[in-house]
């Protein structure tokens, strides 16, 4: 792990997952985000609220950060959390892609 600071928005998206506040966790995304799940595509605000609600604070997920590295291009970053909660549980990479200090799009991937 380096010693990346977590971006403001990636942070708050780990901590409203944590405190289940879906309204903090929306506020952490831009006005029409993209969120992949292991292939299967959320977009805009509405698709990334029906996903927190059935793959994530509606599981009751809770994430711990083990890793961060800074990705391959501006504004990305590749954070590792261990996963548990009433869906899945485990660790796997989130890329995430910032636009204007929002989640623009993220990606979650097999580790």
């Amino acid at each position: 792990m380096t010693d990346i600071v977590l971006p403001a928005a990636i942070q708050a998206f780990v901590d409203a997952t944590n405190r289940g506040d879906s309204d903090a966790f929306l506020e952490a995304f831009s006005d029409d985000p993209t969120l992949e799940d292991w292939g299967r595509v959320f977009t805009g605000r509405v698709g990334v609220a029906a996903w927190d609600r059935s793959d994530n604070i509606g599981k009751q997920s809770h994430f711990e950060v083990v890793g961060v590295d800074q990705g391959t291009a501006p504004d990305v970053y590749v954070v590792t959390v261990r996963v548990t909660g009433g869906g899945y549980n485990g660790t796997s990479p989130l890329t995430f892609l910032l636009r204007d200090g929002k989640i623009d799009r993220l990606t979650i991937a097999p580790s």
